[in-house]
Formats: structure tokens, sequence, C-alpha cells
């Protein structure tokens, strides 16, 4: 499925005639200006999965984060915005779907995401076995107090005084506590994360995705994509100069190292030969 046809940013010429129209000049940084048209990509046409291939400082995660705000797609960490960006969002144009537009269930994914994700389980499981520690101590005043009940102001005490003499201290702690998120691995829980937000039926922009994957978690997820594109109505934009990731069957891959911009076969990419002339250097050590 495609819901975004295409999306075209500002050429060199919009660009100069927006910057020459700004008064002010307290700014050294005009980003995103001048980042993807110095390779001259002022236009992108997609197919049901797109890769934006470059090294470092190409603009591929510029283009993702742009893409994601003209199209209004969730996101769940907080994108670091220059002074420059909504108006550079502004003179950028897009093709969508006429009947199926861009799905509710959208967004783009960032390795900030994960990150956070993976952190947020680890500051919750802290978080349990710190009040874990508090019911124990809690479970001992209780057993051994010399309570006694005088209104109905001491009825919770009451309760939780007959809790801690009726059970044990590990079953009155199971009782009060909920448990540990159970914690994987980095790349496990990456996976898991890819894995629960790509749903069925929407338009998901990954950026390099394959950071904290192994190679064995970048395949399972390739695999993911693949069948997710092609069975539940998944388009993919995909950022990355992963090669496992790069051999996405049926991909449309933009070479933004290129000037200008242009399509390429993967096995075709800097990235994927250094990798090919690396193991065939060394192909009587296996």
């Amino acid at each position: 499925m495609i819901y975004l046809k295409s999306f075209t940013f500002p050429n060199t010429d919009r660009e100069f005639d927006f910057l020459l129209s700004i008064k002010r000049n307290c700014y050294d940084s005009f980003y995103p200006f001048k980042i993807l048209s110095r390779n001259e990509l002022d236009r992108l046409d997609f197919e049901t999965i797109t890769i934006l291939y470059g090294g470092n400082g190409s603009g591929k995660s510029t283009a993702l984060n742009v893409i994601a705000e003209k199209t209004g797609i969730s996101r769940d960490s907080i994108y670091n915005k220059t002074n420059f960006f909504h108006d550079y969002v502004r003179l950028c144009d897009m093709s969508i779907d006429d009947e199926e537009g861009i799905p509710q269930n959208s967004r783009i994914i960032t390795s900030d995401d994960v990150f956070d994700y993976m952190l947020n389980i680890r500051n919750l499981n802290e978080g349990i076995d710190l009040k874990r520690e508090e019911l124990f101590q809690d479970y001992l005043d209780a057993k051994y107090s010399k309570f006694q009940f005088k209104s109905i102001d001491d009825y919770e005490q009451l309760k939780k005084v007959n809790s801690a003499r009726r059970n044990t201290q590990s079953r009155y702690v199971r009782a009060n506590l909920m448990s540990n998120i159970r914690e994987y691995s980095n790349g496990e829980s990456a996976y898991i994360y890819f894995t629960e937000k790509i749903t069925d039926n929407g338009l998901y922009l990954l950026d390099e995705p394959e950071n904290s994957l192994s190679p064995k978690r970048q395949i399972e997820l390739v695999n993911f994509i693949e069948e997710s594109a092609r069975f539940f109505g998944c388009q993919f934009i995909i950022s990355t100069h992963s090669p496992f990731l790069l051999s996405l069957r049926y991909a449309k891959i933009y070479d933004l190292d290129e000037n200008p911009v242009t399509t390429k076969r993967w096995t075709e990419l800097e990235n994927v030969r250094t990798y090919f002339d690396f193991f065939k250097a060394h192909e009587k050590e296996f």
C-alpha cells in the first residue's frame, strides 16, 4: 500500500529566495536549509518500501523528520526543532493517496524512541525494587505491632495488620506490588519495540533502525518489514546504511551521497561494497 506518493523539498532557488527575505542576522545556522539541496534532492517518489541511504551528514534523518512533520504522524520522543524548521516544512509539498490519506496509526520511530523505551523499563523496575524493600519493612512493622483498633480511621491499618499476620512475607509483598517487567537485552528490547509499534495499515518512518540490533535481529526485522508491507498494508520509508536493511526485497533506494541524488540497487552502494570486499578478502579464513 502506498499512502504517501511523493514529497517535494525546496530547491536551491526557493531556499535562496526565502533566506534573502529574512531580515534577522543573529543566526549562524539555517538548518534544515541547504542540507538536502546541496546534492540536488528536491523530490522523492515512494514505493511500498523506500530507503534513504547515505553516510553521516547526508541528510537522510533530516529528510525523515521533515516528512514526519509535514504529514503530522505520531512520534514518541521530542524532536529538537531549530528556528527555521517550520519555515522549511511550509515550503515542502506532498502527494498522498486521495482515498486512504495518511492512517492515524502512522508514526516515525527513531533511535531516541527505542533508547527511551529501554530506559523507562529499567527505571520502572528500579522503582519496583525500591517499593519492595519498603514493603518488607512494612510487613515486619505490621506483623509485630501492638496495634489496637480504636476508630473507623484505623480501618486501613487494621487490614494491613491482619494481612501481615495471615500471610508470609513473600505473599504479603506479592499481593501489594506489581511484578518486575522482564528486561531483555538491548537488541531484544529494540526488536520488541518495533514489532509493538508497527501495526496494520500504516505509514512508518524508521530512522536507522539497525541501532541496538545485532545482525541476527536486523535480519528478523527485515523479515518483519517485508511481511508487514506485503500482507498487512504498511508503507515504510527507512533511513539506513545497514547492508541487511538495504537488502529489503523490492525496496526503492535513494543514494543521498550522490550528487545529484539518484536511485541505485543495494549491491551498488559503497557501504555494501565495502563489506563485500572485506569478506571477500578474508574468504579463505571461513
